[in-house]
């Protein structure tokens, strides 16, 4: 609840910054033109398949035959989020350990990098596979979509008053006018707000899906286990360039929480009374995912292929 009430603050107060250059470039039909805008962007990215946006990054379709254990894990927690599409899985070539959720309840897809396959365990890896299924659950791709759009929207209108105050110069100059305080606060400060208020809603989905994850794997262990292994590999740049502890500012510029807070939070919880997933792995739990046939190369246009 008090995530849920957090992220309709933060898209309020993303809607009360854009709001502000458009009713100083066109009032109130300005303000009604921008929030529609965002609107119809996030509605249209919607409509665009997954297979789409994982393709053009390089991900090849995973299926069933390929990759057993994971689309069973798959079948059994878009059971248990209510989700009645079938599962799509994608498979990234990359050494980087990453996994991402595009697209949406009905047509979503979950990305998973061969480093992150030959890093975690099975059990890790469940706990990583429901986190990104409850952003699909929870639509964050489209909620994530209209606060990009907003930002966007807000860069863009304060640059328009950027040019319209240069144009205002010479009767500044002259007196003609007065030097217009409020817009010039609003050409200094609102873009930048508007990209923390974005960073701050990303991390709060991050937190409600770790959350989510546990409701539906009834393992909070296993997830921490994965955040705390991402973190040691994946962290290592950040003490090369800033010594042993990354500045605490930092946080404020990143798109998902400190993995020490995550893994306190998840060390908080409760066990769900749903039996966990990673019981039914028996002793297949501790070792790394299997994917029995990578896919071939990526061809361009291959999405365009009916799902199966």
């Amino acid at each position: 609840m008090q995530n849920s009430v957090q992220t309709l603050l933060i898209m309020g107060g993303l809607a009360l910054v854009l709001s502000v250059p458009g009713y100083l470039l066109a009032g109130g039909l300005g303000v009604g033109v921008s929030l529609g805008v965002v609107t119809a962007v996030a509605f249209a990215s919607s409509w665009v398949p997954a297979r789409y946006i994982l393709a053009e990054a390089g991900a090849g379709l995973l299926d069933r035959h390929q990759a057993p254990t994971l689309y069973r894990l798959l079948d059994a927690l878009y059971h248990r989020a209510g989700l009645t599409s079938p599962p799509q899985l994608f498979y990234a070539p990359s050494s980087d350990l990453n996994a991402f959720a595009v697209g949406t309840r009905q047509d979503g897809g979950i990305a998973v990098s061969e480093g992150l396959l030959r890093t975690l365990t099975l059990r890790q890896l469940t706990g990583v596979l429901a986190h990104e299924v409850s952003h699909l659950q929870h639509g964050d791709t489209r909620v994530m979509s209209m606060a990009a759009a907003m930002t966007r929207l807000t860069l863009w209108l304060t640059t328009v008053l950027q040019i319209s105050l240069l144009l205002m110069v010479p009767m500044i100059l002259a007196g003609d006018i007065r030097l217009p305080w409020g817009m010039l606060l609003v050409v200094a400060f609102a873009p930048s707000l508007s990209t923390l208020l974005q960073l701050a809603l990303s991390r709060n989905r991050e937190y409600t899906a770790d959350l989510d994850a546990v409701a539906l794997t009834g393992d909070a262990d296993g997830l921490a286990s994965a955040l705390d292994t991402l973190e040691r590999h994946q962290g290592r740049w950040l003490e090369t360039l800033f010594g042993r502890h990354p500045p605490a500012g930092l946080d404020w510029l990143r798109t998902h929480p400190p993995t020490e807070e995550r893994i306190r939070r998840l060390a908080g919880l409760k066990e769900p009374p749903e039996a966990s997933l990673h019981q039914d792995l028996e002793d297949d739990a501790h070792a790394p995912a299997e994917i029995i046939e990578r896919p071939g190369p990526v061809a361009r246009r291959y999405w365009i292929r009916r799902r199966r």
